[in-house]
């Protein structure tokens, strides 16, 4: 089993990670250089700097202006439809209580009642599952897969599957999207885009985007051969259900077929035909809803993370699930193998990686999962005291997000400090892995960023020819790629040393038993 002992000492304080080579991460300082050999492979990158100072958070600026308005009132058919689209049967209860109209009194005194049995069901419902007595603001930045979601500028990331573009959701509830082939950058704005809270590109299409909002998905169709800075909203198909929302998680099918959506207050996951804006219903009962979503790369399985102490493995031909309770806490992150045959996921409140692997079933047992009955601990991320020139540094602690880049031979994760500690570091750690004939999680490194910068978003460029490029997103607001330059190979370029083979070789099974 791997652990934080094993790693090399982080950089000294002022330098910052530039690349990795012979399997070595190498550091400089602030305007240093790549050596000439490497600039090119990075030429067309953007490295952005959006400091906070430039940016506000979206105001509510209906409720402000709504005393500007003469008042006017709708037909009660009209407002029990809206009430159904934004807060379901509640909503609809509600607006039938409280209506004006004439000859509805027993109609609004059946509503009343039925209106305290379902607050009365809904605070038994709470009490079992807390979340629920969140706001949604609250709700996004609990599961966002970003650090600081309330407080930092950047919300989300997202690269294209296929090319050098990428998309960055910001503080104000705008989009930008940047490509390195154009100096155009669209700005993204819609009504409905606030609180962002995941991005994801429409695999095998070239401008296709879902977001996941506050009360909707929204999915962009962007021209890219448009010279437009401002698409118009007219661009954007919004995707609602009632009772889906806040969205907090999407996953597009490898196929690009299906988008996947999921809320923390909704027990079902949406599966989407975006092209006929229908969706069917994948229900389970138990988990109190779904926070994050992840789609196997070869498209045959899909984790489902719940706010509870249990997670589910979806097969995506007969759409079957299994189940796994968790000892402590829920799902917090996890991601998948290039070939999809292991799951590495981490659970709040452990400072542990887990692995599971699962078995491709044909013939009359196809349609199974194939888990794993028992999940394995491989990595052991325990605070630990690095005792270098410069004095103590401890790191370690939860993991927050991780990303596997589509070699299969990079890890990286980032693993929040405990905010009681003093000299406790939020810091992003690099592992070399190699997934055949046998599992290996090895130590490359910890990266570090300008004075002050915390990580707050890692993902992996998906078509990076020389290695890995690892994009960072950090609490100042600025956007660095760090490429690691290795050839690709079925395992790490270097030779494990002894003593880390050894550790990874003694993993020790958790009871983390798999329900059916």
């Amino acid at each position: 089993m791997c652990s934080l002992g094993l790693f090399p000492p982080p950089p000294p304080p002022g330098d910052i990670t530039l690349y990795e080579f012979n399997n070595s991460l190498l550091c400089g300082r602030l305007h240093e250089q790549l050596p000439l050999a490497f600039q090119s492979q990075l030429a067309d990158l953007p490295v952005l700097n959006l400091p906070k100072d430039s940016f506000k958070a979206h105001g509510r600026l209906e409720h402000s202006a709504r005393p500007a308005f003469l008042r006017h009132r709708e037909a009660l058919w009209k407002r029990c439809l809206s009430a159904w689209r934004d807060m379901g049967l509640c909503g609809v209860l509600k607006e039938l209580a409280g209506a004006e109209e004439e000859g509805l009194r027993w109609a609004k005194t059946g509503a009343s009642y039925a209106l305290a049995v379902c607050r009365w069901l809904s605070s038994l419902h709470g009490s079992l599952f807390p979340h629920l007595s969140l706001t949604s603001e609250d709700m996004i930045a609990a599961f966002s897969q970003a650090v600081d979601w309330a407080g930092c500028t950047i919300r989300a990331f997202a690269w294209h599957p296929h090319t050098n573009k990428f998309a960055v959701a910001l503080l104000d509830d705008s989009i930008r999207v940047y490509n390195s082939n154009s100096a155009t950058i669209p700005s993204l704005k819609h009504r409905l885009q606030r609180n962002v809270a995941a991005m994801a590109w429409k695999p095998l299409c070239a401008s296709i985007l879902a977001v996941a909002c506050q009360s909707c998905v929204l999915v962009w169709h962007l021209d890219p051969t448009s010279l437009s800075t401002r698409p118009s909203s007219g661009c954007a198909q919004v995707l609602s259900y009632p009772g889906h929302s806040p969205v907090t998680s999407l996953a597009w099918a490898p196929s690009g077929k299906l988008l996947l959506s999921a809320s923390p207050v909704n027990t079902a996951m949406l599966v989407w035909d975006v092209s006929t804006e229908n969706c069917v219903q994948l229900q389970w009962f138990g988990g109190g809803g779904v926070t994050y979503l992840a789609w196997s790369p070869d498209g045959s399985k899909v984790l489902a993370a719940t706010p509870s102490a249990v997670f589910r493995v979806w097969e995506a031909q007969m759409w079957t699930c299994e189940r796994w309770p968790t000892l402590k806490g829920r799902c917090q992150t996890g991601c998948w193998s290039p070939d999809g045959s292991r799951l590495l996921f981490t659970v709040l409140g452990e400072s542990v990686i887990y692995s599971l692997s699962f078995s491709e079933y044909r013939g009359e047992m196809q349609g199974q999962v194939g888990g794993s009955k028992t999940a394995s601990i491989v990595a052991d991320l325990s605070e630990t005291t690095f005792e270098t020139l410069y004095g103590e540094e401890r790191i370690g602690g939860e993991v927050h997000s991780m990303a596997w880049d589509p070699t299969g031979e990079r890890l990286a994760v980032i693993i929040r400090g405990h905010p009681d500690a003093p000299g406790s570091q939020t810091v992003v750690a690099v592992f070399r892995t190699r997934n055949s004939p046998v599992f290996e999680l090895l130590p490359c490194g910890f990266l570090r960023g300008e004075p002050g910068a915390q990580p707050q978003l890692i993902a992996f460029h998906p078509c990076f020819k020389q290695g890995a490029l690892l994009t960072v997103c950090w609490s100042t607001g600025k956007v660095s790629h760090i490429p690691f330059f290795f050839v690709s190979a079925h395992g790490p370029c270097a030779s494990p040393s002894p003593v880390v083979a050894m550790a990874s070789a003694s993993v020790r099974e958790q009871p983390l038993f798999s329900e059916l």
